[in-house]
Parts: C-alpha cells; structure tokens; sequence
C-alpha cells in the first residue's frame, strides 16, 4: 500500500479528487442521457437502465467539482443536470425518485417524492449555477419554492419527508432530509447571495440541532412521528433501509458538526454563540461511541444508551468526519482535531481507498472485511469523499484555480 500523504496539504487534496473522478470518467457518462449509476471494483458497468434522483444529482456535484477544481468541462455539469431536469422531473411537479431509463426513454417505476431528493436536486442546482450552467440559478429558485409549497411546516421550522405521486404528504418525519437541506440551503446562498436561503440553514439547523436535540439527550436521533416527537423504534430491526437507519448515526452527528461550523463562518458577526460549542458536543460525543478500538474506523451507528448498534464500517462516515474534523481544527485551534483528521484518513487510506482502480470502497464489515464488489451502487457517487475533501480546502481557505493543482 502507498503511504498515507499528507493529507493537510492542498496537492494531496487535489490529487486524491483526480483520483477518484479517474474512477468515473470518462466511463460515467451516458451519451443518452444521464450517467450510469452501478459500477463494481474494477469500473465496469453493471446496471446501465436503472437511474436514482440521488445519484443523478450528486452527479452533477461531481462534475461541477471538477470543473471547479481541475478545469472539467462545463458541458459535463450541463449533461447531468438535464437529465435531472428532463428525465426525472414530473408533469405534476417534483422529480421521480426512481427511473428506468432504456434507449433515451424514461419509465418511473418509483414516483414517491422525497425531500431527500429534492434537497439534492436544489445543491445541484446551486453547484451547476456556480460553473454558469443556463437555468441553475432559476433552478435554485423553483426548487426552493416546491419544497416550501409542499413540504414546509412553519409550526415546527422543518420540513415533512415524502409524498405520494399525486402530493399526499405521509406521517414520517425525519432529520436526514433537513440536514441535506441546509448543506443545500448554505450552497444556494453561496451561489445566489440571497439571504432567504441563509436564513432557512440557519432555522434548519435551530431546529434540529438544538431543539429536536434537547429531545434526545443533546444528540440529534434520527426518526420523528408527524409531531416531531421522536419515533425511538422506526426501523429498529431493519438494517436494510440505507436512508433511514436506526440509532444514533457517527456520521450524521459530524456531518452536522461540520454544517454547523460552516453555516457559523457563512453568518459571521451574525453566528448565535451556541453552533461551535454544538458541533464540538456532537463530534466528541461520535468519536467517543463510534471510534472502533480494536479495529480501527468509525461504526455506523450506536444505541441510545451508547452501545454500538451497527458495527459495519460505511465509506462516507470516514469521510463526513474527516471533514468535520478539519473544520473543528482550524475553527478551535484544539490540535487534537487534527490527530482525529490523520487517524482517520490513516484509516481510510488503508481500508476503503482503492489505490488500484480508484474511488472508496462502500461498505466493509466490523473488521474491515469487503462485504461486496459494487463499489458503487445507487446512491454512491463519491460525492461524499470528494466533497470532504473539498471541504477541508474550504476549511483551510483554499480557493480555486485548478492552475494551482498537482
């Protein structure tokens, strides 16, 4: 195995980003539209009709970073957003959540509307309006006003989570659609320097990590019943359900710690005092029950009362907490967040990066076994690990040009 870079310099950052797109490009594209979403170890295709909101928006994420970064083509970026915007979205509104795609046609074969989804569809959006995609910055706008049109509950300052083909909103409620959509919120403001989206971040993130956290203990618990008091047993004996997973989860306690600390810097004079000292309390509190002693890395998720619930090892709870790390490093001067960032890029660099053919590996068992060879299935586009790495840049202050790059 290569040694570990050292992964606080920006060339190390840029070059592991190249890295990983190498995996996708140039084979990710679809010249029909959309990109192939299934891929195993070695690259190969192995699902080519098959196409997730999910994936076809983080998609876009990617190439935009590459433009960003690297000097990728802004045609790319154009190509994925289109087939969001022509593929996936609906003659009633909204966008569907799963799709057949075969010979430049679109067969819905899952029409459930997700806010998951269209917080997704909004950070494409605000990525694509930032490489000066036509109609992103428009996109921001529409997709913002559907989610307020059919998800917003003023009375709880949080968005409800899905709905039927035909809008009928459904009892569940949870956290992972309001934490993608402040990340989504923070990136349209970033693109649009409107202050309406500055300000939903800021009452998504007063809502979950302060509110809704007092009613689990200080942590933020992932299941709600229509109320927002939380469902302690939804999902309790499903492991299955990639999205909504029971327990405590490491890496949304971090992925919110480094939200926080974002949403912080992007406020400036304006920050309330309470997100540093949160997003603190949130990463030390994963580190403390989700570190794996014996064998290294982060465990997916743990119990109320800290045991571990979810010993599996998952590619973007390394990566999310990377980032956050890097984040509360340079936000705290504490260097002990600087040793959490090395041991767990030692960690990833060792068990999930493929040094062969590219990208992360998704999942590994508690021993750091590989369970599969679908490295990435729907869902997983890298977006997580490359944007940590972006994130640590964003954290350190460092900007584009890709001129710059190694």
């Amino acid at each position: 195995m290569k040694p570990v870079p050292d992964m606080r310099q920006p060339r190390a950052l840029w070059a592991h980003m190249r890295h990983t797109l190498a995996f996708y490009a140039p084979r990710v594209m679809d010249e029909t539209g959309g990109c192939f979403q299934f891929f195993k170890d070695d690259g190969s295709v192995y699902d080519r009709r098959t196409r997730h909101l999910v994936s076809s928006t983080r998609f876009v994420f990617n190439h935009a970073l590459a433009w960003r970064w690297f000097g990728g083509p802004v045609g790319d970026v154009a190509h994925a957003l289109a087939f969001v915007n022509e593929a996936h979205a609906q003659p009633q509104g909204g966008y569907a959540w799963m799709l057949d795609w075969h010979d430049g046609r679109a067969a819905v074969t899952d029409g459930t509307h997700h806010c998951y989804g269209l917080a997704f569809v909004l950070l494409a959006n605000a990525h694509a309006a930032q490489a000066g995609v036509p109609g992103a910055r428009e996109g921001i706008a529409a997709t913002f006003e559907l989610m307020e049109r059919r998800f917003w509950e003023p009375a709880h300052g949080l968005y409800a989570d899905e709905a039927t083909p035909d809008w009928r909103v459904g009892p569940y409620r949870g956290q992972n659609a309001n934490m993608h959509a402040c990340e989504a919120m923070l990136a349209a403001h970033a693109a649009t320097g409107e202050g309406r989206y500055l300000d939903r971040a800021l009452t998504l993130a007063t809502s979950i990590a302060q509110r809704q956290a007092a009613l689990a203990g200080g942590l933020v618990w992932e299941h709600y019943k229509p109320d927002w008091t939380p469902d302690w047993d939804y999902n309790r004996d499903d492991k299955t359900n990639i999205f909504r997973p029971w327990g405590f989860q490491t890496g949304h306690l971090t992925e919110w710690a480094k939200l926080l600390l974002m949403l912080e810097r992007r406020l400036g004079a304006a920050a309330p005092g309470w997100l540093a000292p949160t997003a603190r309390h949130f990463f030390d509190t994963a580190m403390r029950h989700g570190w794996d002693e014996e064998h290294g890395g982060l465990v997916y998720g743990f119990a109320p009362a800290g045991e571990v619930c979810d010993a599996d090892k998952y590619f973007w709870v390394q990566a999310e907490s990377l980032a956050a790390a890097a984040w509360l490093a340079v936000r705290t001067g504490d260097d002990a967040y600087w040793q959490w960032y090395d041991r767990l890029w030692a960690y990833a660099w060792q068990h999930f990066v493929d040094h062969e053919h590219g990208a992360w590996y998704r999942i590994l068992s508690n021993d750091n076994a590989k369970l599969t060879d679908e490295k990435s299935p729907a869902g997983k586009t890298d977006y997580h690990t490359m944007g940590a790495c972006q994130d640590v840049l964003a954290a350190l202050d460092v900007q584009p040009p890709a001129t710059e790059t190694a």
